[in-house]
């Protein structure tokens, strides 16, 4: 019995590293991706409060959450 733990963590071992391998090649294989190197800017919140704003991030909100 001891014979056939042995052989199955041996087993999932090697099934292991050969997933690890897998990932490691396509990790290298694909394309880099470039990342923008500005970041927007948000505009200053208004002096005398009142800091909301319908933009374009809150109507994409909205939209997801219509039953």
């Amino acid at each position: 019995m001891k014979k056939e733990q042995t052989q199955a963590s041996r087993r999932g071992f090697f099934m292991g590293a050969a997933a690890a391998g897998a990932a490691a090649a396509a990790v290298t294989a694909l394309p880099r991706v470039n990342l923008p190197t500005e970041v927007a800017a948000l505009k200053p919140a208004p002096e005398n409060g009142g800091g909301y704003s319908l933009s374009e991030h809150v109507k994409r909100y909205y939209q997801t959450t219509r039953v």
